[in-house]
């Protein structure tokens, strides 16, 4: 679906406005936004043909990395604006960056890149078994280029030089944006780089968890430090942002004694004072109040299950949330059946106090219905909310 020039003018008036009122703390419907992660464009029909671009050659290949960008972002802004408070059209500037998916950081502690046909590229266990020590003989890498990291920066050099060379695209400018400056989370990281056999140390041999968790955070700190000053940045704009989807993995009683301190660490030394958001995936909002109180979260992007009236009780009005049906009801469902769960989201109490972003839960899936978008949408439309 492409909207006629009337329309697109009406849809670009009205998102700006939806989104100024939400800034402004009076909103007065829902913003919409949708995550389109590049997995959702390698495996689009109408934009990738025949997969011509694969994950290996997007991720290996600077050109291929910055054109594949370009075109994306022109196809979201024609085939998926129409159905979120994105403005229809091309961007008034063009933002591509370096793109590591979520295997950049464990390759950049040693794990090997495995790209696998019709996924996500992925990496392999480098301290399972009985090399759960080996951490301890390698020391950390260079904060700038270990790792995979050589190559990102490598890529980033190719593409900066191109955009040098022609730095407009469809006479829009082309802007290249940081990379290495947010983590995955240091849970995660250790589910990567141990396996899950990380799940039993907890129990046999709990200061080998805290210790390969202070590695991976004294890493992650140095290369997130390493990354701001290479792109002179002082502090995080809007937001410092992470995630860590593995703590549903673990109880709330494990998350304060293993990885507050750790969070505590890397909000402290990377951004002191930074207003702080979180990406959890997963089943893991049990943790949201504890990381409200400890480490000041005050935004969240969830994924599923998620109780969102339990939620916002737990949190209170100030919090902000996003989220929305689940991926997979937006993939398979119908555009009835993707009305009536909006609205019994909308309707559970998570709109009190209005700050609340409507999304999916959470990335796009490839092949997601256009009119199970429009669905959601109309109905965020439909949604009058007055304090």
């Amino acid at each position: 679906m492409t909207a006629n020039l009337p329309d697109i003018a009406k849809h670009n008036e009205e998102a700006k406005a939806i989104w100024e009122a939400f800034h402004a703390g009076k909103p007065t419907r829902p913003p919409v936004y949708l995550g389109t992660a590049t997995q959702f464009f390698i495996f689009n029909d109408d934009l990738n043909p025949g997969e011509a671009v694969t994950f290996e050659s997007y991720s290996t290949d600077a050109q291929t990395m910055l054109d594949f960008q370009l075109r994306s972002q022109v196809w979201r802004g024609e085939k998926i604006a129409p159905f979120c408070d994105d403005p229809i059209g091309l961007p008034e500037e063009f933002n591509v960056r370096v793109d590591l998916q979520n295997y950049d950081e464990p390759a950049f502690f040693g794990a090997p890149v495995v790209f696998l046909p019709n996924q996500v590229p992925d990496t392999t266990p480098i301290f399972a078994g009985d090399r759960k020590n080996a951490f301890l003989d390698t020391g950390l890498p260079d904060p700038l280029k270990g790792g995979w990291y050589a190559k990102a920066h490598q890529i980033f050099d190719e593409m900066s030089e191109s955009i040098r060379k022609n730095p407009v695209y469809m006479e829009h400018p082309i802007r290249m944006t940081p990379f290495g400056v947010w983590t995955s989370g240091a849970l995660t990281l250790a589910v990567a780089l141990r396996g899950m056999e990380i799940l039993t140390d907890f129990y046999e041999d709990p200061q080998y968890v805290r210790a390969l968790l202070d590695y991976i955070n004294e890493g992650t700190i140095q290369r997130i430090r390493a990354h701001m000053k290479f792109f002179g940045l002082t502090h995080f704009e809007p937001d410092m942002f992470f995630a860590d989807d593995a703590i549903q993995l673990i109880s709330t009683k494990m998350l304060r004694q293993f990885l507050l301190p750790v969070y505590r660490k890397l909000v402290e030394e990377v951004a002191p004072g930074e207003r702080v958001k979180i990406h959890l995936c997963g089943d893991a909002t049990r943790h949201f109040k504890t990381l409200c109180d400890e480490i000041g979260a005050r935004e969240f992007e969830t994924g599923f299950p998620v109780d969102f009236g339990r939620l916002r009780r737990e949190l209170g009005p100030d919090v902000t949330i996003q989220g929305g049906p689940n991926i997979m009801v937006l993939l398979n469902g119908t555009p009835q059946e993707v009305r009536e769960e909006t609205r019994r989201i909308l309707n559970s109490g998570i709109m009190e106090g209005g700050r609340f972003i409507l999304r999916e839960g959470n990335n796009l899936a490839p092949r997601t219905p256009f009119a199970n978008l429009e669905a959601m949408y109309e109905e965020a439309r439909s949604f009058s909310w007055t304090a």
